[in-house]
């Protein structure tokens, strides 16, 4: 099973996908660490990307496309569920490209949807474990709330990221993922439009609810 997951900062996206790879033994791949291991593991590829990174600029798509396709070969080869990427309307278009001419299938796509005010809440009240970030602690979220500086589902020790602390920083992520023309919604939005002509299929589910409520409807669709 491949899946792709869409959803803005603060959305639960990393808790739901820690329990879909659980479940289904994926590779949960996420972007970031896709760049880190290639460039860490001074392959061509993230040697080309380091060169980009080290002068500030972007890596572009012709070398960041086949770096992700790569990585999913190689970890997802049993199936993965990636997070963090597309980031943009020509990054979707291309990699679907990519994996339609690698031959691998994209199984499934999901998005997960919530206002982009409660998503700030969310990210400035988000507290992470040192043992997991996945475990779920959130200061403004009743269900969620940690048992006072300790995480509520290990007792490990909590910590809030600073960028998670600027409403600048938070808005400028938001800015890219709510763009609807160009941003992260559009690239989920060109997927959506797929699962139409039957090519993939598409999974909403709404943000506002519980993490087992969210769970239970997504797993109920994955099956």
């Amino acid at each position: 099973m491949n899946i792709l997951i869409f959803g803005p900062n603060g959305s639960g996206k990393g808790t739901q996908g820690d329990l879909v790879k659980q479940k289904y033994q994926l590779a949960h791949i996420e972007s970031g660490a896709i760049f880190r291991e290639h460039i860490g593991g001074g392959t061509e590829l993230g040697k080309k990307a380091k060169a980009y990174i080290d002068r500030g600029d972007l890596v572009p798509d012709d070398i960041t496309i086949p770096m992700v396709l790569e990585t999913l070969q190689s970890k997802g080869a049993k199936g993965w569920l990636l997070d963090g990427f597309p980031r943009n309307m020509v990054q979707a278009e291309k990699l679907y490209d990519a994996l339609k001419a690698a031959n691998i299938e994209l199984d499934y796509v999901i998005e997960i949807l919530l206002p982009r005010e409660v998503a700030k809440n969310r990210i400035m009240g988000r507290r992470l474990c040192k043992t997991n970030n996945n475990h779920p602690n959130n200061i403004f979220i009743d269900a969620i709330k940690p048992d006072g500086d300790k995480c509520r589902v290990c007792g490990g020790e909590l910590s809030a990221r600073s960028d998670d602390q600027d409403e600048g920083a938070i808005n400028k992520r938001h800015d890219i993922y709510y763009d609807t023309k160009t941003g992260t919604l559009a690239a989920a939005y060109f997927y959506k439009e797929l699962a139409k002509k039957g090519a993939t299929k598409y999974i909403e589910l709404d943000g506002l609810g519980t993490i087992d409520s969210i769970k239970d409807t997504l797993l109920g669709q994955l099956a």
